[in-house]
């Protein structure tokens, strides 16, 4: 069980993610958000993508929780979503569009909850047992883990 300082922490950094996210691709061209920012991985144009399928899909899962009695939380193959043409080839302002008016309704949604809604229940068919915490701390991890692939890459190569 997370502290109220902690969860202020990350729901802080749940909050900031977009203005993280759009400064990491800022002025970059469509040759380098095609860039993957590892060997195999996925590259920038996905990432930013991914961030809000990903995103989405979280603040349903949270919703779910704190609605439904231990509900059954539906996995979904991240490597398929972002092969997708919307992910592959779209302009990625969609999506840090999507993640400004996410973030903020998602930080409304997390600034509310009542104690006790940290500890509400769920199942996730590959992980097994989950609270709201437990999601709190994922995804206030992936958002800022992704970025920092990108913002390595521009390091990487200088830009």
């Amino acid at each position: 069980m997370l502290t109220e300082q902690e969860r202020a922490e990350r729901i802080g950094r749940i909050e900031h993610l977009p203005a993280l996210a759009e400064a990491a691709v800022r002025d970059l061209n469509d040759s380098q958000l095609d860039t993957p920012y590892r060997d195999g991985g996925w590259n920038i144009r996905q990432v930013i993508h991914h961030l809000a399928d990903s995103h989405m899909n979280a603040i349903i899962r949270m919703k779910l929780l704190l609605t439904e009695d231990n509900p059954t939380i539906k996995p979904y193959d991240q490597d398929s979503w972002v092969a997708l043409a919307d992910s592959a080839a779209h302009p990625v302002d969609a999506s840090l569009a999507i993640l400004r008016g996410l973030h903020d309704r998602w930080g409304a949604l997390l600034r509310s909850m009542p104690e006790s809604a940290w500890s509400r229940p769920g199942t996730h068919p590959e992980i097994g047992a989950i609270t709201m915490d437990d999601l709190l701390v994922n995804y206030s991890d992936h958002g800022t883990n992704h970025v920092g692939q990108i913002t390595g890459l521009r390091e990487r190569n200088g830009w």
